[in-house]
């Protein structure tokens, strides 16, 4: 019979457990790590491999069906002491 009272116990200590876990999730400060894109990585036709991007070095890349006028990448500032890679591709 004590095996159950054991068992009881348990589920009495499982919601608080799961509610802390939960609520440390929900006020937890998101990570940021780093990307790194390794060998023969191809985005919309254009190599981008071996590159890193984090926090200070970001990218973002736009990929469009129709045909571009100025396709290419270009790096600009964020205003936040880092840089952004922008690129406007078109779909291969």
């Amino acid at each position: 019979m004590k095996s159950f009272d054991l068992v009881a116990a348990g589920r009495l200590l499982a919601a608080p457990t799961l509610a802390f876990v939960v609520f440390a999730a929900t006020f937890a400060p998101a990570r940021a790590d780093e990307v790194h894109l390794g060998k023969n990585v191809h985005i919309g036709g254009n190599d981008f491999s071996n590159q890193t991007f984090d926090s200070k070095h970001r990218a973002r890349i736009y990929l469009y069906n129709q045909r571009l006028q100025k396709e290419g990448c270009g790096w600009r500032s964020d205003g936040h002491g880092g840089r952004v890679k922008i690129c406007h591709l078109q779909r291969k």
